[in-house]
């Protein structure tokens, strides 16, 4: 039996996308992929289900970002219907469910239809995917349109529709197009006047705590004192603040409660019982005082709220950001992008003029980024990377995404995954890694889960999972005791919980007659992240720190500051003095035991011999660490091996220079590094840097002799470097650059080489021009590649010229030095044709300088 249509006619009234529809579905009939972009609150999310549905006999589903838009959207539509809530029109978030057999169109979150699709790859019964709020460029929502690009392959009567307020559309397009990139429809409705003002706050919007108190108050008094302005002309209108997160909605709802009580206060964010967020969406009736909604940026596009117009905007929104050093990600405070303020000040104007007040000024708000980076640029990667690996996509390979995963980002991923048993070494799903892909957490809390439970009881284990995977501020950051307030609780946010608790609970097998109490809180966190387990290394009057087996530091404060070792399930970036210095602070965490450390953490326990050359002798000492953390230290003999290792890093950390060179040593270094900067291979490369990368060629047995207790002093470096001589070229090298040189009176003078570090110096001979005399020519070295420059010296050594040309000074430069000399060294000869004169020979001590 066909199904009855949706009236789209009832539906839409009212509605500005009413005013699309008929290019909506020339669009559909042109192909099975549509990019749609119109403003918020034009009704698109109400409508374009519908229509999709009354076009198709399958399932339509719509995916939001947030579970509570999911439910606010499946509401509203099934209200406009005229049908129950779960028949025609449902939904399915993490944790519920109101949807059945004979619903045409289904309202889940991202997450919920990416697992789905690793257990129905091709969408039976699906006739539509309709992918809401692409703008806000989630993971989740990025994820899902690549593979559904890959499923439209397969399928091409599968019709895929991406939506937003503020769409790059070309591009979304050319991701979603098979041949051609996917017709787009534009709605543009006319935009009622927006007044903008100005309020920045005299104290700081952020400090190293976060969100100052100065600003919050800053932001109340605002609101109020604006909202009774306007209330005054208009009562029937009602007021939107923005504020980044939970903590400081509900701040400010409190200060706007104290201030007066001629408004209606709410509070809009995920963490409010689902039926509180249906009443602020609903509106208010005509005799009902004003409303002031503090919201996060849950109601930015997400959800509408009727009868706005007035927005007050912190001009702050909550991102997720990754600790590339720390290896960790967390949501942090900071300036919202200008898209998105743009986007919170349009809710004034929906249903008329409207105004806008930012709580900062002119040139801090153009100083904040153009838009939001994409999720999948700032966070972890873990959870996504899994579920590529599972649809067969390792990494994204292959698929068409609007930004592929980070290259650095997805290889610390993947070994977090090959950690977990998760991905093999070619980052494909393992057995393991497909059941911990079905549990709706991160793959670290889903391993925990399972293998937490029988250790544990499988109660307290989905406890803490359901408590780590939430988004519940922990007091003092003690997760046991957290666990202890939500069990007494009946607030929402503690029933929610409970449920979560409930729902992966029946995830893993019963654990009969397994002790479960609080002290295995701290184990089925190590066991998620056991490189997090941290001992105290410092106490002070306002906190501790600890060193993290990763190498990271970071401080607590409260109880947990007295404890030996911790299990730590978030760090956060910090400078405030909770940190204590560490520049991290541990936001989440439980008592650990030393038993509990042997059971998670055994891949990270290591015992071995640390050696070190230090003072002229090895010192060892036998150690054992977790990661990072020692445990304990003890003297012990280094073996001979140890030795010479420590040596070697000793030499490589602090360079050739640590060793005792000879007079000898060096002229033979230096001669070496002449033949290498000349002829190349196979003379050696005797810089620091290829002394170093050849130790053990030229040096091995004077590590043994260091490692052995050998003075420095003592070693006979010039016999070392004599290794390094090539054979048979060796037999060359007092040819090539002989230790002296013989000059025409039968002196052999010295000839000082090059600095081993100096490409272009030159070999020096210091000698006195009368033992020159019958040199022509100037004399070469390495087969006459190299001239010898030559400092002339008087009869009394003192400098006259320096030359590497004798016979441009000879017809030169001589004549004058002559002139001047010749009174002066009388008994010296001073002959007018130097080149040709026959010098009288030294027949003893032929050996000079």
């Amino acid at each position: 039996m066909t199904p009855a249509p949706f009236d789209l006619a009832a539906i839409g009234v009212g509605l500005s996308f009413a005013a699309a529809v008929d290019d909506l579905s020339a669009a559909l009939d042109a192909g099975a992929s549509v990019v749609v972009s119109a403003p918020p609150g034009t009704g698109k999310t109400t409508l374009v289900p519908p229509l999709v549905a009354s076009r198709s006999t399958g399932r339509v589903i719509v995916t939001q970002p947030r579970r509570v838009a999911a439910r606010a959207a499946a509401r509203r539509l099934a209200q406009l219907d005229g049908s129950a809530l779960g028949t025609r029109v449902g939904f399915t978030v993490r944790g519920e469910r109101s949807a059945g057999p004979e619903t045409r169109v289904e309202f889940v979150t991202a997450g919920v239809l990416l697992r789905r699709m690793l257990d129905d790859p091709g969408l039976d019964g699906v006739s539509a995917v309709v992918i809401d709020e692409v703008h806000e460029r989630a993971i989740e929502t990025d994820l899902l349109i690549g593979l559904l690009s890959e499923v439209r392959e397969l399928r091409d009567d599968l019709t895929v529709i991406a939506m937003s307020a503020t769409l790059d559309a070309p591009r979304i397009s050319a991701v979603l197009g098979t041949d051609l990139p996917a017709p787009i429809v534009h709605h543009d409705v006319p935009a009622f006047p927006l007044t903008e003002r100005w309020a920045p706050s005299p104290a700081p919007r952020l400090d190293e705590r976060g969100v100052t108190r100065g600003f919050l108050d800053h932001i109340a008094a605002t609101t109020a004192s604006a909202a009774g302005d306007l209330t005054r002309d208009d009562p029937r209108a009602d007021v939107l603040v923005f504020a980044p997160g939970a903590r400081e909605v509900s701040e400010i709802a409190r200060r706007l409660r104290t201030a007066s009580d001629a408004f209606d206060v709410r509070e809009l964010h995920g963490q409010i019982p689902a039926a509180e967020q249906d009443a602020v969406i609903r509106g208010r009736a005509p005799d009902a005082p004003a409303r002031i909604i503090v919201t996060t940026s849950l109601a930015e596009s997400s959800l509408t709220v009727p009868g706005v117009r007035l927005v007050v905007d912190s001009c702050l929104s909550r991102q997720p950001q990754r600790d590339a050093a720390r290896g960790m990600t967390g949501l942090v405070t900071t300036a919202a992008s200008r898209s998105s303020c743009v986007q919170r000040a349009g809710r004034a104007t929906r249903q008329g003029p409207g105004i806008v007040i930012r709580c900062v000024d002119e040139r801090t708000y153009a100083a904040a980024p153009a838009r939001p980076a994409p999720e999948i640029a700032v966070t972890d990667l873990a959870d996504a990377a899994l579920l590529l690996a599972c649809w067969g996509a390792p990494g994204g390979a292959g698929l068409r995404m609007i930004d592929q995963l980070p290259a650095q980002n997805l290889v610390d991923a993947l070994a977090v995954l090959r950690g977990l048993g998760a991905v093999d070494d070619e980052g494909r799903a393992t057995a393991e890694g497909r059941v911990l892909a079905r549990i709706p957490t991160d793959p670290r809390l889903a391993r925990a889960l399972r293998d937490g439970s029988p250790a544990v009881g499988a109660r307290l284990a989905a406890e803490v999972v359901a408590l780590l995977g939430g988004d519940l501020r922990i007091a003092e950051a003690d997760v046991a005791q957290a666990i202890v307030a939500l069990r007494g609780s009946r607030a929402p946010d503690a029933r929610r919980w409970r449920s979560d608790a409930d729902r992966l609970e029946r995830m893993v097998r019963p654990t009969p007659g397994v002790r479960s109490d609080l002290d295995g809180v701290g184990l089925v966190i190590a066991l998620a992240f056991p490189e997090r387990i941290a001992h105290r290394v410092e106490r002070t009057a306002e906190g501790a720190t600890f060193l993290l087996a990763s190498g990271t530091r970071a401080g607590v404060r409260g109880p947990l500051a007295a404890v030996e070792w911790l299990a730590v399930a978030d760090v956060a970036r910090a400078s405030a003095r909770a940190a204590a210095g560490s520049g991290a602070i541990i936001r989440s965490a439980a008592v650990l035991t030393e038993a509990q450390i042997e059971s998670a953490a055994s891949h990270l326990m290591t015992e071995r011999v640390e050696a070190e050359f230090t003072g002229g002798r090895v010192q060892a000492r036998r150690e054992r660490r977790i990661g990072a953390i020692l445990r304990s230290s003890a003297p012990v003999r280094a073996s001979a091996q140890e030795g010479r290792d420590a040596v070697r890093r000793a030499i490589r950390r602090d360079g050739i220079g640590m060793l005792a060179w000879s007079e000898g040593a060096d002229a033979l270094r230096r001669r070496l590094a002449l033949l290498h900067r000349e002829l190349g291979d196979p003379w050696p490369d005797v810089s620091d840097a290829g002394l170093v990368e050849t130790l053990d060629a030229w040096l091995a047995p004077e590590l043994d002799a260091l490692a052995g207790g050998t003075p420095v002093s003592r070693l006979d470096l010039t016999s070392a470097l004599r290794r390094l001589l090539p054979w048979p070229e060796a037999t060359r090298l007092d040819e090539l650059v002989p230790d002296r040189l013989e000059v025409p009176t039968g002196s052999r003078i010295r000839i000082d080489y090059p600095p081993h570090d100096d490409a272009t110096a030159r070999p020096v001979v210091a000698v006195k021009l009368q033992e020159c005399f019958g040199w022509a020519e100037t004399p070469r070295l390495v087969d006459g590649r190299v001239p010898v420059l030559f400092h002339l010296l008087s009869p009394a050594r003192r400098p006259l010229a320096v030359t590497d040309d004798l016979a441009s000074f000879w017809s030169g430069p001589y004549s004058q030095v002559r002139a001047e000399m010749r009174g002066r060294y009388p008994k010296h000869p001073w002959p007018e044709d130097p080149w040709a004169a026959v010098p009288t020979r030294h027949t003893k001590n032929r050996s000079a300088r």
